[in-house]
């Protein structure tokens, strides 16, 4: 079969490998598009701690079952989203329900194979039967929106509340429809793209371009000078690191969704003395993938104009120089074989 193979750092290659066998409770899909995400971009750049050569990545895609072994709930044919977390069940966190902080916790596409190829194999546990008002393309997003539903479900965000995001890739601009969701009354989103930016707009939200304005600023002449009930800082920076405490509000909420790169310098005095709480969040639990679907598949949320480009795997390659080139007009790149 035809995949994308991540051989080191900035080396990618389509080949022919051999089709993946399955094992007992698992089940090979066909993949129908599958996404680039920042973590495949940390990959891709040599600097994710655990992904190794060759790979093929992929860890945000949609399917439909070619072969499976017996199950109550599914059967060749069904298309199907796939939480990409695989838990050891063993550990700690495991016992106590929380999954998606395993201890040993490892992703379909960092770990193992992924979605970048035309099959993948997936353990059953890990799919989910996906509604007909769901596009295969839409669905690809599901993963990204499960980590957007978790970031506001993690945070103290009450209706009425102005939010703060630093950041408008696809998770940033998904967590502002979430949170639009939970209540806030009002988004306001920094970015250095105009086309993300444009994009935030056309979502309702305050778009802030970090290159000409101080999102600082604007966060306090929105909110009479008191600053942001909850920001989000999705970006990764040591500029949004910064931002993050001078945006809030005192005894206000900062969640810390980005995993940096290198740890940012963090000025505690700031937030001591202002009683400013930090919150951190990783990925999602089973409920928030459930929840993510559910919201989908009712129109609830809608994440069609988050994807900028639909390439054949043959451009896989591109599709990375497109991801990183930071002048490109590119959101959530979605392959198909």
């Amino acid at each position: 079969m035809k995949a994308g193979l991540y051989q080191g750092a900035k080396q990618l290659e389509v080949a022919e490998v051999p089709l993946p066998s399955i094992k007992n409770r698992e089940a090979l899909v066909k993949v129908s598009y599958a996404g680039i995400c920042g973590t495949d971009m940390m990959i891709y750049s040599g600097l994710h701690p655990r992904a190794a050569a060759p790979l093929i990545m992929g860890h945000e895609f949609s399917g439909s079952i070619t072969q499976i072994g017996p199950d109550e709930k599914l059967k060749v044919g069904d298309r199907v989203a796939i939480n990409p977390l695989i838990h050891c069940g063993k550990c700690v966190t495991c016992r106590s329900g929380q999954q998606h902080i395993c201890d040993n916790l490892k992703y379909l596409g960092i770990d193992t194979n992924g979605g970048f190829a035309s099959l993948v194999s997936v353990p059953i546990e890990n799919l989910y039967p996906l509604p007909e008002s769901t596009s295969d393309e839409d669905a690809a997003l599901l993963e990204p929106l499960a980590v957007a539903i978790h970031t506001v479900r993690r945070s103290k965000l009450k209706v009425g509340d102005t939010v703060v995001i630093l950041g408008a890739g696809p998770i940033g601009l998904l967590i502002g429809i979430i949170a639009q969701k939970a209540g806030a009354a009002k988004v306001i989103i920094s970015d250095v793209s105009e086309y993300r930016l444009n994009l935030a707009e056309k979502y309702g939200f305050h778009a802030v371009n970090a290159l000409k304005n101080d999102i600082v600023e604007v966060a306090k002449e929105s909110t009479f000078g008191v600053g942001a009930d909850v920001v989000f800082e999705v970006a990764g920076n040591q500029m949004t690191a910064n931002q993050m405490i001078d945006a809030i509000r005192s005894q206000g909420e900062i969640v810390v969704v980005s995993v940096y790169k290198k740890p940012p310098e963090i000025n505690l005095a700031k937030m001591h003395f202002r009683e400013i709480s930090m919150n951190t969040t990783r990925c999602f639990t089973t409920e928030d993938f459930q929840k993510a679907i559910t919201m989908m598949g009712a129109g609830e949320v809608d994440v069609s104009a988050l994807i900028s480009h639909k390439l054949s795997l043959d451009e896989f390659e591109k599709g990375f120089q497109l991801m990183e080139d930071l002048t490109s007009d590119s959101m959530k790149i979605l392959f198909y074989s």
